[in-house]
């Protein structure tokens, strides 16, 4: 278990967590699971190590394995600047 420290924050100790993490990338959404952070349970900041940074890089610039993945469906929802003024 790596030691995440205190958030920069507010100062509370991180706990660590398994989270999805999604990024564009040329105008694609990717959705990386079971990504290992520390997060803080008060702010809700979120913090990952060298390592993990690392290997995200490696998994976002291999295409065949994006080409490769399963895909989701997401719902699309265009917001209205005159329907959200009251």
């Amino acid at each position: 278990m790596y030691d995440y420290g205190k958030c920069e924050i507010c100062s509370t100790q991180l706990e660590e967590s398994n989270i999805q993490q999604d990024f564009w990338i040329k105008e694609k959404l990717i959705v990386i699971e079971n990504v290992p952070v520390g997060v803080c349970p008060r702010c809700g900041e979120k913090v990952v190590n060298a390592e993990v940074g690392e290997h995200i890089a490696e998994l976002i610039r291999d295409r065949k394995q994006i080409d490769q993945a399963p895909t989701i469906s997401v719902p699309l929802i265009n917001y209205d600047v005159e329907a959200g003024m009251v």
